[in-house]
Order: structure tokens, then sequence, then C-alpha cells
């Protein structure tokens, strides 16, 4: 068959897979590869048995896979033969030198570029998809086109605005798809040949288009004010805790200001996923870098208050089980850093595990689709944990439940059943107040919500 284009992506991960198999589903023109050096992950898209679990993504793959989609380890065969390309390779937290725990890695990114230019024989234009500090597409550009042999490359940004849980929706019916590149007739050219492809099924005035750096800026922003709102709300839990109102009810009349909405304004245990933490200090970072060093602290603020909300969470937990939680089973319901995916990645229920094992519990963890995951995050503890998918099993002979993922699968277990086979008294700390408090506390059980004054029997 004859495409009318070669769209590349060079990285099968979580955006790249799910935002290549929508591109593809959409422009049965294209040809669309997903290239990765991960050869186990190539080989679980080309399977049965996807590696990503997005609802909806399994059924869109086996429409189009090996029609115009393909899933393949050949990275040099996939850049020579693409006329576009894009990145969405990992661009983590540093973790050593200059930057370290706050700027973006992005040895990986330039290692790409670098394969790009290459494994290149004409011009193309390449596409930033994973997020990246501001002025990044510069960086590239120089290392693309300060090849001898004259090939112009033009970098354009193009971040993902994904939730995970709802990536199938959110590609086929984004908000709003961003699109940036240079000021000049050659950027201006690339940047209309993204917005053609998204054109195919995105109506135009959701489409934007900018300058590159307002385009990278936009992506770090848009999480950044996300995780404000709910290390906010998290903040004004603590409040309604100490004086018995009720989170629920003051994020509800918050959210009916039309000035502020009502999104992101559940209260938590803690937020988690691989953008926010990583791009608000990416952030904080680019800040301090420019001397605005009130900026910079006034977003790390953010952070600071999610990871205490996490503190605080154990610590209710122990402060309310008699002092102690050594030796008592604690079952873990969800582990998955959100309903509806296996990522694990920054998810509170990893700290809050390693919080209750430093107090000698025992860990029981369930999860419906995370468990894989969850013991490789805690490889280094794992033989002191449990492993459990049914939440039955996983909290018989607990002494304590703790509601960590809001999977609706936990909002309608049998807790009556669930109770009778804990040890008594037996309590639940809801920490995404999903549940029905004053139905299990009539049940008998020592309920402690988020943002909530807590139900208890002594």
């Amino acid at each position: 068959m004859e495409y009318q284009k070669d769209i590349l992506c060079i990285g099968a991960g979580y955006v790249g897979g799910p935002t290549m198999v929508v591109i593809a589903t959409k422009c049965p023109q294209y040809r669309v590869t997903v290239v990765d050096i991960n050869k186990e992950k190539i080989h679980a898209w080309n399977s049965d048995h996807i590696p990503i679990y997005e609802p909806g993504l399994d059924e869109l793959v086996k429409k189009v896979r090996d029609k115009n989609l393909f899933f393949s380890t050949e990275v040099e065969k996939g850049i020579h033969e693409a006329d576009i390309i894009f990145v969405s390779v990992n661009t983590p937290t540093k973790t050593f030198g200059q930057g370290a725990g706050k700027a973006a890695d992005l040895q990986y990114w330039e290692k790409t570029a670098r394969q790009i230019l290459a494994n290149s024989d004409r011009g193309k234009i390449i596409v930033e998809k994973s997020t990246l500090p501001v002025r990044t597409a510069s960086a590239m550009e120089r290392i693309l086109n300060g090849n001898p042999d004259g090939i112009h490359f033009e970098v354009v940004s193009n971040p993902e605005f994904l939730a995970e849980g709802s990536a199938v929706g959110d590609l086929e019916n984004p908000d709003r798809v961003l699109i940036g590149s240079k000021e000049t007739e050659e950027g201006r050219r690339a940047r209309k040949e993204i917005v053609e492809i998204y054109a195919n099924w995105v109506p135009k005035a959701r489409i934007i288009e900018s300058n590159v750096w307002s385009s990278e800026l936009s992506k770090l922003t848009a999480n950044a004010f996300l995780a404000q709102r709910i290390s906010s709300i998290n903040s004004i839990s603590a409040i309604c805790e100490k004086t018995e109102a009720d989170v629920n009810e003051v994020a509800y009349a918050v959210g009916k200001d039309s000035r502020i909405g009502p999104r992101f304004l559940n209260a938590s245990v803690g937020f988690g996923g691989s953008c926010f933490k990583k791009d608000i200090l990416n952030l904080v970072y680019i800040c301090q870098s420019y001397g605005l060093t009130e900026v910079a602290d006034y977003w790390e603020s953010v952070v600071k208050i999610n990871e205490w909300q996490e503190k605080r969470f154990i610590q209710n937990m122990l402060s309310n089980m008699f002092n102690t939680i050594a030796g008592k089973r604690i079952a873990l319901f969800g582990f998955a850093f959100k309903a509806n995916t296996g990522d694990t990645r920054e998810s509170p229920a990893i700290y809050i595990t390693r919080g209750l094992l430093d107090e000698r519990a025992e860990v029981v963890i369930s999860d419906p689709q995370a468990l894989i995951n969850a013991e490789i995050d805690l490889e280094d503890v794992k033989d002191s944990l449990f492993f459990e998918i049914d939440p039955y099993k996983a909290a018989s002979g607990a002494h304590a439940i703790a509601v960590l993922t809001e999977w609706d699968l936990y909002r309608n277990l049998d807790y009556q059943r669930i109770k009778e086979a804990m040890v008594q008294p037996a309590f639940i700390f809801d920490g995404r107040n999903i549940l029905d408090h004053q139905k299990l506390f009539q049940m008998g059980y020592n309920v402690f919500a988020i943002g909530k004054a807590p139900l208890k029997h002594f």
C-alpha cells in the first residue's frame, strides 16, 4: 500500500504507544511505526497482552496492528524510513550532578537525537512528545543541524495532556492539541504538517499553534496548576479534620464558583504518576536557574504539601491504632497511583507501604492491575510483603484496611463479610474518600477518612 506519510515514534511507553495507536486509527492513510529498544515491551505490543492497561486501548490496537500500525525494535531502520519522528523517550529527574533531584535528565533524549542524525539521509520533522524543559528544542536543533551534510531538521513541540485511565478518550476527544515551532518560514511549515495529522479528527478550533518555547512551558505549567489544586485541597483537609468540617462539602461549595470549578478538588492521600512531581521539580529548577527564587519556592511547596499528606496518613494510622502497628496486618486496597491504570510511578502507595514496614507492620497489597509493578517498585523489601489480587483474602485477618486507589471495585465489596474475617476492632482508613463511611461505622468499623471527622467506637 502507498502511504501519504511515514510516521515514527521512538518510545513505546504510556505516551508514545497510545498516541500512535489513535493516530493510526484515525489516519489509515499514514504508516505508523512505534520502535523501542526494549524487546519485551515490543513483543507485548505485538501480542494479545499489550503492556499498558488503558480502557479501550486493546480493542483499538487489534483494529490497526499490522495494517498501518507496526511495533518494532528496528530503531535505525525506522528512523531512516520516517518523514516525521515523534520522540517519546524517558526524561526522569536527575539523580546525579548539577540539578540532582530537580532537573530533567536529558541523556536519553540527546542520545536519541544523535541516533536520528546518524540514520538520516534527508531532512525530517522531529516532534517533542516527551515533557522537556523550556528551550530544549533549541539544544536539539543545534545537535541535529550541526551536521556536515547540510541536512536540515525542524524540531516541533507537541506536548501530551493525557490523563492515565482515560488516555484513549483524551486522545480521541482532546480539550486541545498544542503544537509549537520556531516562528520562521520553515518552522511554520513544519508546524502545519503536524497540524494536518491531528486535523484528521480534531476540530481546528481545538488545535493551538504557538512558538516552541510557549509550547514547552505550557506542559510544565498545566501539570503544576493541576498538582497545585490537589495540594491546596489536601492542605484544607487537615484543617477539616481538626475543626470537624467536611472536606467534600467544602470542595463542593468552592467548586461551585465558576472562577474555580470542581475538578481536581478531591482530597486524597496524595497525587502520584510520572508527571506531576517530576514536572514541578523541573519547573523549580528552571526558576532557580534564572534566579527566580521566590517563584521556585512557591512551586516547590506544592510538592512538599503532597509529601506531608502522605506522612500524615501514616501518622493517622499509627495514632489511631493505639500508637503501634507492629505485627499488625494492614491490607492496602490499591497500589496504582489512580484507578483504571496499572501505572505505579510515584504512587503514594509506595511511600505508605515503606512507612508501614518501618513501623514493623505486616503489609498485604491488593490491586486489580498493578501487582506486577508493585513488586518491581518494592523489589528491595518484597520478601517482607504479601501480594494478593483478591481483596477478601487480603483483608482476612487484617487489623486495618487502607484504601489507596479509587477503583470502583472497592466501592462495591461486601464489607460486612470482610469485617467478620478481620481482627477486632476493625479499622478502615479511606485515603480516597470513596466509601460509605456512615454505613461502615454502623457495621462496627472505626472509620478515618481524609478531611472528615473520625467515626470511631472508642
